[in-house]
């Protein structure tokens, strides 16, 4: 029973590691571009058919500048579901789940100092357990 369990979260993830996928417009086929959150048939054969016609991609301007329908916002989403320019996430665009773990420590948590008026937390504690006994 641990085995088919151990398996499963095992399975889990590595389907995870498989959705933040990061995919190159420089690089990708129509499949691999389809894959990203965002891009479906229609954007990834305009941006196959513009890198065929004017060659790669040269950066994030460039690939909003060539291909109709991407302005800052739509590249800041594609960006975020994994779509890359020469290697490059566009700048401003929010770090996907896994880097944002990765850059983030576990033990943050508790590092961070306490609010200014925060109030320790033996101090929620009913008042009739801190009186003395009489």
């Amino acid at each position: 029973m641990i085995k088919k369990l151990m398996l499963a979260v095992a399975t889990l993830v590595a389907s995870m590691g498989f959705a933040f996928a990061q995919v190159d417009v420089n690089k990708a086929d129509a499949a691999a571009l389809d894959s990203v959150k965002g891009v479906g048939p229609a954007m990834s054969k305009a941006i196959i058919d513009e890198r065929t016609k004017a060659g790669p991609f040269k950066d994030w301007a460039d690939f909003q500048k060539r291909v109709k329908g991407v302005a800052d916002k739509r590249a800041a989403q594609l960006s975020k579901a994994g779509l890359q320019v020469n290697g490059q996430s566009k700048d401003g665009a929010p770090m996907t789940a896994t880097a944002a773990a990765k850059a983030e420590p576990k033990a943050d948590a508790a590092a961070k100092p306490a609010k200014a008026g925060a109030k320790p937390a033996d101090a929620k504690a009913k008042p009739e357990a801190a009186k003395p006994a009489a």
